[in-house]
């Protein structure tokens, strides 16, 4: 539901705004309102899951966004409507880290790259799948049935929560760090409305570049007070782990180009292929297919080849297909771009099963919430910067040939962020090459003794 309902209401907008008696480009405040909830309140999940119990907050956490979608359902005007967003980005914003925290604490290690692939399919899912759902049932039904759909999805998920999930106890949470939380929600919601503004002006550009400025300050405030407290909500100490700091760094470069992505695709099927928001959509759904295929065979490539190897390959190879995109003009036979999302869509689902499991291989136990919230932190910021850059580069390359966006303008982002992106396999250059071998199963052939060589020459 939060992965779908980040990218879903795109594709209906213009309905949307003229049954709430809105300009569409206002509506991007909507975008943006969910986006900044989620930064504000990620870093209280993994202290929420330790002092109520990663269960409860879960199930708490799916009531709020069902809570929001219904909300959302009714709104009647910007105002109304920007609100139901911001109420549904609270309840998002606990839902994915604590189910991440969830998995950590109830898997065994050696069964933590399976049950990723398990959690990486919607992560994936939701991005391709929201723009032709929603351009189908803004279409057929109404713009309300966006939401409306949740209700169902997010009882059942209460329920069978309730049912399957283990009781993991509470724990004793270090204190809550209120200046650290004002902080760090300045700064991660500073940065995020800023690029969003500056990606998808809704108002005035300059607001984005002085939103990020005090988020980048805010940041750096942050920063500091989390050397003099002792508990800080979101604590840099962590990154002391080598694989959990390559993960982050290797993953937000790479989700860079992913987060680029569905901004790019379907705006470039649209404007220059001439295909409408439904048809591009069913086009970009491909690579989800290709997500859920890679299911079937990540587990074994990880145990076979090894964290280090796998990881540098799939990044390479996933930029690759990104960059492949600048080459598609509007005569291109469809059945090249429907391998080409499909391979590309079963690399990144690798690329990401891998890194998500790869990064807690190193983690303690009682240090699990604390990862939770920084990689998810760590995501959004990524994605909305991959947005940015990508928004960025569009409005450069087109105010240079004259004010138009055209092909060679979208051709030009997919090089860009694709190089951006490439930069995620360097990371993983310098580590060993059994790092991880406890999680993936992958056992390194010790290097023969001198003697041996003897024996043997």
């Amino acid at each position: 539901m939060e992965q779908m309902d980040s990218t879903v209401i795109a594709t209906s907008l213009p309905a949307i705004a003229a049954d709430i008696g809105a300009e569409p480009i206002s509506l991007k405040l909507a975008l943006t309102a969910y986006f900044v909830a989620l930064a504000i309140f990620i870093p209280l999940s993994g202290w929420m899951a330790d002092r109520f119990g990663a269960r409860r907050i879960f199930r708490v956490a799916i009531g709020v966004f069902v809570l929001g979608s219904i909300a959302c359902a009714f709104a009647f005007s910007l105002e109304s409507f920007v609100g139901a967003r911001f109420l549904q980005g609270i309840g998002a914003s606990m839902m994915t880290p604590v189910a991440r925290l969830v998995l950590i604490r109830a898997t065994p290690r050696n069964e933590l790259v399976a049950a990723m692939a398990w959690l990486t399919i919607p992560a994936l899912l939701g991005p391709m799948a929201g723009p032709p759902l929603g351009g189908f049932l803004t279409t057929y039904l109404s713009w309300q049935w966006i939401f409306w759909i949740n209700v169902p999805i997010g009882v059942a998920g209460i329920i069978l929560a309730t049912i399957f999930l283990p009781r993991i106890e509470t724990r004793n949470p270090r204190p809550i760090d209120f200046p650290g939380f004002v902080l760090a929600g300045i700064a991660f919601a500073g940065i995020i409305f800023g690029l969003s503004v500056i990606s998808l002006p809704a108002i005035p550009t300059i607001a984005g570049y002085v939103a990020v400025f005090v988020g980048l300050a805010s940041g750096f405030a942050y920063y500091r007070h989390s050397k003099r407290t002792a508990f800080p909500l979101l604590d840099p100490s962590l990154f002391r782990h080598q694989l959990f700091r390559s993960a982050i760094i290797g993953s937000s470069l790479f989700r860079i180009g992913i987060g680029a992505f569905p901004f790019l695709l379907p705006l470039m099927l649209q404007l220059t292929f001439g295909l409408n928001p439904f048809e591009s959509g069913m086009i970009t759904f491909v690579a989800a297919i290709g997500a859920i295929m890679s299911k079937f065979v990540v587990e074994r490539v990880y145990a076979a080849i090894g964290f280090r190897r796998v990881l540098m390959l799939s990044a390479a190879t996933g930029c690759v297909f990104l960059a492949v995109n600048g080459l598609f003009d509007p005569e291109t036979p469809h059945i090249y771009l429907y391998l080409s999302l499909l391979v590309g869509g079963v690399v990144r689902s690798i690329f990401f099963t891998g890194v998500n499991a790869f990064g807690y291989a190193d983690i303690e136990e009682h240090e699990a919430s604390q990862a939770t919230a920084i990689t998810a932190v760590s995501q959004q910021l990524s994605i909305a910067f991959g947005v940015a850059l990508a928004g960025g580069v569009l409005e450069f390359s087109s105010s240079l040939s004259g004010g138009e966006l055209g092909l060679g303008d979208f051709h030009m982002a997919w090089y860009i962020i694709s190089g951006v992106a490439l930069l995620s396999a360097l990371p993983f250059l310098w580590l060993p090459p059994d790092a991880g071998s406890h999680v993936s199963g992958h056992r390194v052939k010790p290097l023969p003794k001198p003697e041996d060589e003897e024996k043997l020459g």
